[in-house]
């Protein structure tokens, strides 16, 4: 099959909103692939080439750009194999090797083909085709139940060979996809709830247990063989010498369990920033500011796979394999499961995690039987300029370039981006109302004089040397714009900094029983 084809079902799965048009389009275009090319087409209709990050960046790409083709001769199979070449090994020529290989590549694109490939190799291939959805279009196309295909989703970690197995094997090869140890299970994902009490409320008896601000950590051991994987399934055993240490430790022969990997320190848990970067630079559980581990969940012990158990009887088998644990309590009272969560947040953490007490293991989906509760702040802060949309986007300016008040000089600094929280209409309104306070343009960015004021919901800020405020936002989304503020009247950075994390509390991890 040709590229084209494939660029084709993209294109029309980001111009609709439709669920069920977005399914019908990829399941037709997915029973007409050759079976070799079922892997490479649904990693790339999903935006993650079976690559990997290829290390191709945007001054790269934008020092190639050959006139593009008159027609389209770009196979799937040819485009996948050629991702794969421009994986040269470091060193002497390496460079030149890829450039040579990419502009031969794009030498051979149509205009479309080659934004295609662009937006492919640089993660911004935005176009709604999202794993759910690939999902119940390989249902589709199969004549699988989608709940078959997401279980095998979930048990082997990857969607494109599930895919493949389902269109080319049906039912009885998704059925022969088990749980293993050592190879990674996607993680159950959890919705959020306002508070303590909607996130109770339809669920019954619960395990609240406390949310921290760490790294997800998926560990593996099978014998003598640890391994750790992260939420994205990337191997990082060897980054993380003193958590297997901790697992290789445990009084088990075989498991698999879930959790958070987190720096804490004297002075309480660190920021999720300093925990990531920790993966390169510490390697024990011991010693102020050290990375640990907890755990809140037990998919496999021993021989007895548990991902069909109840959550009771996972805490169970997580308590008998002698894993640290997050702090936790069993409870349908209100009262008692906000009180926990106080204790939380005194503590230095996010807020809680409120789960049912009988909800299985449903990894990749963000279930109403997982509920996550953290504060939210807003912050009023201006728009300084925005960036041209891709996919669906096309033609709106859509990631918004954010500033705080600097009441020190009048002027603006900016902490963050983000494109979250629009809807089509706000995107329309939006452009038309950036593009007439356009102060300048450059490449694909428009700045914007005056300022508009926006109203932004973040769940935090993190120190940051990217922005000249020295801080950053954390999942930042719009609420909406303040036509009732003016500029002067947005926070300042002194308020935005005032939201990162505290020192001096008691923010030591500790076993809580419930």
């Amino acid at each position: 099959m040709l590229l084209a084809e494939v660029v084709r079902t993209s294109e029309a799965v980001a111009s609709t909103r439709s669920r069920t048009a977005k399914i019908d389009a990829l399941a037709a275009l997915l029973g007409r692939l050759a079976p070799e090319e079922i892997e490479p087409a649904v990693a790339f209709l999903t935006g993650r080439p079976r690559q990997g990050r290829i290390g191709v960046g945007w001054a790269t790409l934008r020092s190639i750009e050959p006139p593009p083709a008159d027609a389209a001769s770009i196979e799937v199979v040819e485009l996948d194999a050629a991702l794969t070449a421009l994986q040269v090994p470091t060193g002497t020529g390496s460079q030149t090797l890829r450039l040579d290989r990419l502009g031969a590549l794009l030498a051979r694109a149509t205009e479309v083909e080659a934004d295609f490939i662009r937006r492919l190799l640089l993660g911004e291939l935005r176009q709604g085709a999202l794993e759910g959805v690939m999902v119940d279009a390989v249902a589709r196309a199969s004549g699988v139940p989608a709940a078959a295909v997401r279980r095998a989703v979930m048990l082997a970690g990857d969607l494109p060979p599930v895919a493949a197995v389902a269109l080319v094997e049906g039912a009885a090869g998704l059925s022969a996809i088990g749980l293993e140890v050592l190879r990674p299970v996607l993680p159950m994902l959890a919705s959020s709830a306002e508070d303590v009490a909607s996130a109770l409320g339809g669920l019954g008896l619960c395990s609240v247990e406390w949310k921290l601000d760490g790294a997800r950590v998926q560990a593996h051991r099978r014998g003598d063989q640890v391994r750790l994987f992260t939420r994205n399934l990337n191997d990082v055993t060897a980054r993380l010498p003193g958590v297997v240490a901790a697992i290789a430790a445990l009084p088990v022969e075989r498991v698999i369990l879930d959790g958070e990997v987190l720096g804490v320190g004297a002075e309480g848990p660190e920021a999720f920033q300093d925990t990531m970067s920790s993966f390169s630079r510490r390697s024990g559980l011991p010693g102020p500011a050290a990375l640990g581990v907890w755990f809140f969940d037990c998919l496999h012990l021993d021989g007895d796979d548990l991902v069909d158990r109840p959550l009771l009887a996972r805490s169970a088998a997580l308590e008998r394999s002698g894993a640290p644990r997050v702090p936790s309590l069993v409870t349908d009272d209100v009262a008692a499961a906000t009180a926990f969560q106080d204790e939380a947040l005194a503590a230095g953490h996010e807020g809680v995690m409120v789960k049912s007490a009988s909800s299985t293991y449903e990894a990749g989906r963000r279930g109403a039987s997982w509920r996550k509760v953290k504060p939210v702040h807003t912050l009023d802060l201006v728009v300084l300029g925005a960036e041209w949309g891709s996919g669906r986007r096309r033609g709106w300016l859509s990631n918004l370039h954010l500033g705080a008040r600097d009441p020190a000089t009048g002027s603006f600094l900016m902490v963050g981006k983000t494109f979250k929280g629009l809807t089509d209409a706000l995107l329309e309104w939006q452009t038309a109302e950036l593009l007439a306070r356009a102060s300048a343009r450059h490449d694909h960015v428009v700045e914007v004089d005056p300022p508009l004021v926006v109203e932004i919901a973040l769940d935090g800020v993190q120190a940051s040397t990217r922005y000249p405020g020295g801080v950053a936002l954390r999942f930042a989304r719009v609420r909406r714009y303040r036509s009732d503020k003016d500029p002067a009247d947005a926070d300042s950075i002194d308020a935005v900094r005032a939201l990162l994390p505290g020192a001096g509390r008691d923010g030591q991890v500790r076993r809580r029983s419930g």
